[in-house]
């Protein structure tokens, strides 16, 4: 229930699937980074979203 797939009003067309890939892709970052307990990391992220996208275009290289 971390990120309220109950509440989420996508159900038609591509919507679920949609979520579900970005669900996941949290999911798997948290879990790269060394987070053990998602739910710790998501609620830090949604508090400090800057830090959260600083992070993630940081960490790839710029084109020049």
């Amino acid at each position: 229930m971390t990120f309220r797939e109950d509440l989420h009003q996508a159900r038609a067309n591509n919507g679920p699937a949609v979520i579900a890939t970005l669900r996941n892709t949290a999911i798997g970052w948290h879990r790269a980074n060394g987070a053990t307990n998602i739910a710790r990391p998501t609620r830090q992220a949604n508090r400090q979203s800057h830090n959260l996208i600083i992070a993630v275009t940081s960490s790839y290289p710029t084109i020049q």
